[in-house]
């Protein structure tokens, strides 16, 4: 049986990614299709979680055993996990940020001779950057110009900014030209 999915993000309505599977496919098998589709970079953490109507999260699908009791992508078949219509996922693919794909199983359809599976039958739209820094404060320096014109006539001299011209003045000589030695300290 193939299993018919739909990735979507909540960083821009304009993506969306539909897939099918085989049943017998693991979760490992659709992070590695979400990784090459999204190119994203595959030495990053991700995890997959069930997740109830509301987009809550529930059971942990993790991509190496963290130890914890939480099952591996690996041994988490699709046709195990996937038990109505509608099954929501969410895949995490940057902790630090709490970003997640929006998946949801959509239908199954039979097998098509010929057909390579995994598929990717819909790209839309640009992919999410995988990790993102800082994203609060970097959309402020978007628009700065560096400039290595020194034509710009507007700008103030740094003599004018900081010495008022006073630089111009020379200092009064000292009456007392006595130099003290070490010795005498």
């Amino acid at each position: 049986m193939v299993y018919r999915f739909v990735v979507l993000t909540d960083e821009d309505e304009s993506f969306v990614r539909e897939f099918e599977f085989l049943d017998s496919h693991t979760l490992l098998d659709f992070h590695n299709m979400l990784q090459d589709e999204l190119e994203f970079d595959k030495s990053q953490m991700a995890s997959f979680y069930l997740a109830t109507d509301n987009w809550e999260k529930e059971e942990e699908f993790t991509l190496f055993d963290m130890g914890t009791g939480s099952s591996t992508m690996e041994v988490a078949l699709l046709e195990d996990i996937i038990f109505r219509k509608n099954q929501k996922l969410l895949y995490v693919f940057d902790f630090f940020n709490d970003r997640a794909l929006f998946v949801e199983y959509t239908g199954e359809l039979k097998e098509i001779d010929g057909r390579e599976y995994p598929s990717c039958t819909n790209s839309k739209g640009i992919p999410p950057k995988q990790v993102v820094f800082g994203s609060s404060n970097r959309k402020l320096y978007n628009n700065i110009v560096v400039s290595d014109d020194d034509e710009d006539e507007d700008e103030p001299e740094v003599d004018d900014l900081f010495l008022n011209g006073e630089d111009e003045e020379t200092l009064p000589d000292f009456e007392n030209e006595e130099t003290i030695s070490e010795d005498e300290e």
